[in-house]
Protein backbone atom coordinates (compact mmCIF):
# COMPACT_ATOMS: atom_id res chain seq x y z
CA UNK A 1 0.00 0.00 0.00
CA UNK A 2 1.02 3.32 -0.55
CA UNK A 3 -0.04 6.60 1.04
CA UNK A 4 -1.19 9.78 -1.10
CA UNK A 5 1.09 12.07 -0.20
CA UNK A 6 3.94 9.40 -1.63
CA UNK A 7 2.35 8.31 -4.74
CA UNK A 8 1.75 12.13 -5.41
CA UNK A 9 5.52 12.85 -4.73
CA UNK A 10 6.28 9.53 -7.03
CA UNK A 11 4.04 11.32 -9.63
CA UNK A 12 5.50 14.50 -9.48
CA UNK A 13 9.15 13.37 -9.94
CA UNK A 14 8.30 11.17 -12.67
CA UNK A 15 6.43 14.15 -14.37
CA UNK A 16 9.58 16.52 -13.65
CA UNK A 17 12.33 14.24 -14.52
CA UNK A 18 10.31 13.04 -18.08
CA UNK A 19 9.02 16.62 -18.86
CA UNK A 20 5.32 14.90 -18.91
CA UNK A 21 2.05 16.55 -17.62
CA UNK A 22 1.98 15.07 -13.91
CA UNK A 23 -2.40 15.01 -14.90
CA UNK A 24 -1.42 12.53 -17.87
CA UNK A 25 0.53 10.10 -15.53
CA UNK A 26 -2.94 10.55 -13.26
CA UNK A 27 -5.23 9.97 -16.08
CA UNK A 28 -3.31 7.04 -17.52
CA UNK A 29 -3.09 5.70 -13.89
CA UNK A 30 -6.75 6.12 -13.95
CA UNK A 31 -7.54 4.32 -17.47
CA UNK A 32 -4.86 1.40 -16.78
CA UNK A 33 -6.63 0.66 -13.24
CA UNK A 34 -3.35 -1.43 -12.19
CA UNK A 35 -2.11 -2.29 -8.84
CA UNK A 36 0.91 -2.86 -6.75
CA UNK A 37 1.99 -6.22 -7.49
CA UNK A 38 0.11 -6.93 -10.63
CA UNK A 39 0.11 -8.91 -13.58
CA UNK A 40 -2.68 -8.74 -16.56
CA UNK A 41 -2.12 -11.56 -19.08
CA UNK A 42 -2.89 -10.03 -22.56
CA UNK A 43 -3.97 -12.07 -25.74
CA UNK A 44 -1.03 -11.91 -27.43
CA UNK A 45 1.27 -13.40 -25.45
CA UNK A 46 2.46 -10.44 -23.12
CA UNK A 47 1.57 -9.05 -19.93
CA UNK A 48 0.65 -5.56 -18.40
CA UNK A 49 2.26 -4.89 -15.06
CA UNK A 50 1.51 -3.09 -12.07
CA UNK A 51 0.08 0.55 -11.75
CA UNK A 52 0.57 1.66 -15.15
CA UNK A 53 0.56 -1.26 -16.67
CA UNK A 54 3.82 -1.55 -18.06
CA UNK A 55 3.87 -4.26 -20.78
CA UNK A 56 6.66 -7.11 -20.47
CA UNK A 57 8.29 -6.23 -23.49
CA UNK A 58 9.94 -3.46 -21.72
CA UNK A 59 11.18 -5.31 -19.13
CA UNK A 60 14.55 -7.31 -21.25
CA UNK A 61 15.63 -3.94 -22.41
CA UNK A 62 14.81 -2.51 -18.69
CA UNK A 63 17.10 -4.73 -17.40
CA UNK A 64 19.64 -4.43 -19.70
CA UNK A 65 19.70 -0.51 -18.90
CA UNK A 66 19.80 -1.29 -15.12
CA UNK A 67 22.34 -4.15 -14.99
CA UNK A 68 20.04 -6.31 -13.16
CA UNK A 69 18.15 -9.72 -14.10
CA UNK A 70 14.87 -9.80 -16.13
CA UNK A 71 13.70 -10.94 -12.64
CA UNK A 72 14.38 -8.40 -11.01
CA UNK A 73 13.88 -5.82 -12.95
CA UNK A 74 10.07 -7.51 -13.11
CA UNK A 75 10.01 -7.59 -9.85
CA UNK A 76 10.83 -4.18 -9.60
CA UNK A 77 8.43 -2.50 -12.10
CA UNK A 78 5.56 -4.93 -10.99
CA UNK A 79 5.92 -3.90 -6.71
CA UNK A 80 7.83 -0.45 -6.77
CA UNK A 81 5.14 1.82 -7.46
CA UNK A 82 7.63 4.71 -7.80
CA UNK A 83 9.89 2.72 -10.44
CA UNK A 84 6.35 1.41 -11.92
CA UNK A 85 5.42 5.28 -12.49
CA UNK A 86 8.42 6.02 -13.65
CA UNK A 87 8.91 3.63 -16.66
CA UNK A 88 5.31 4.66 -17.30
CA UNK A 89 6.33 8.36 -17.39
CA UNK A 90 10.04 7.51 -19.22
CA UNK A 91 7.73 5.48 -22.60
CA UNK A 92 4.94 7.90 -22.25
CA UNK A 93 7.89 10.62 -23.14
CA UNK A 94 9.64 8.41 -25.74
CA UNK A 95 6.11 7.81 -27.59
CA UNK A 96 6.22 12.04 -27.45
CA UNK A 97 9.12 12.13 -28.90
CA UNK A 98 9.03 9.97 -31.61
CA UNK A 99 5.29 11.06 -32.26
CA UNK A 100 5.90 14.96 -31.80
CA UNK A 101 3.05 15.35 -29.78
CA UNK A 102 1.48 14.71 -26.82
CA UNK A 103 -1.99 13.56 -27.87
CA UNK A 104 -0.02 11.14 -30.69
CA UNK A 105 2.13 10.18 -27.45
CA UNK A 106 -0.79 8.99 -25.63
CA UNK A 107 -2.09 6.48 -28.04
CA UNK A 108 1.10 5.21 -28.55
CA UNK A 109 1.65 4.52 -24.81
CA UNK A 110 -1.03 2.44 -25.29
CA UNK A 111 -1.28 0.90 -28.82
CA UNK A 112 0.56 1.26 -32.03
CA UNK A 113 -2.64 0.47 -33.62
CA UNK A 114 -4.24 3.70 -34.48
CA UNK A 115 -7.79 2.62 -33.49
CA UNK A 116 -6.86 1.30 -30.22
CA UNK A 117 -4.51 4.25 -29.76
CA UNK A 118 -7.01 6.57 -30.63
CA UNK A 119 -9.69 5.10 -28.07
CA UNK A 120 -7.07 4.81 -24.98
CA UNK A 121 -5.91 8.74 -26.22
CA UNK A 122 -10.14 9.71 -25.32
CA UNK A 123 -10.62 7.51 -22.40
CA UNK A 124 -7.10 8.95 -20.69
CA UNK A 125 -8.79 12.98 -21.79
CA UNK A 126 -12.11 11.89 -20.18
CA UNK A 127 -10.75 10.36 -17.15
CA UNK A 128 -8.21 13.84 -16.84
CA UNK A 129 -11.75 16.18 -17.34
CA UNK A 130 -13.52 13.73 -14.93
CA UNK A 131 -10.98 14.64 -12.33
CA UNK A 132 -10.53 18.28 -12.84
CA UNK A 133 -7.55 17.89 -14.11
CA UNK A 134 -8.34 19.66 -17.78
CA UNK A 135 -11.23 21.30 -18.83
CA UNK A 136 -11.04 20.75 -22.36
CA UNK A 137 -8.75 18.68 -24.95
CA UNK A 138 -7.20 21.89 -25.82
CA UNK A 139 -5.76 22.71 -22.23
CA UNK A 140 -3.53 19.47 -23.22
CA UNK A 141 -2.42 20.39 -26.29
CA UNK A 142 1.75 21.86 -25.89
CA UNK A 143 2.92 24.13 -28.79
CA UNK A 144 5.33 21.15 -29.91
CA UNK A 145 7.74 18.60 -29.18
CA UNK A 146 9.68 19.75 -25.51
CA UNK A 147 7.58 22.46 -25.09
CA UNK A 148 5.47 21.26 -21.90
CA UNK A 149 5.12 23.32 -18.75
Amino acid sequence: MITAQALAVCIFTAAQTYVVPPSVILGILNVEGGRIGQVVYNTNDTYDIGPMQINSTWVPRLARYWGVSQGTALAEIRDNPCINIGVGAWILRREVDKSGDLYSGIAEYHSSTPWLGHNYQRKVIMAMQRYRLVRTPADLVPLGGRDYP
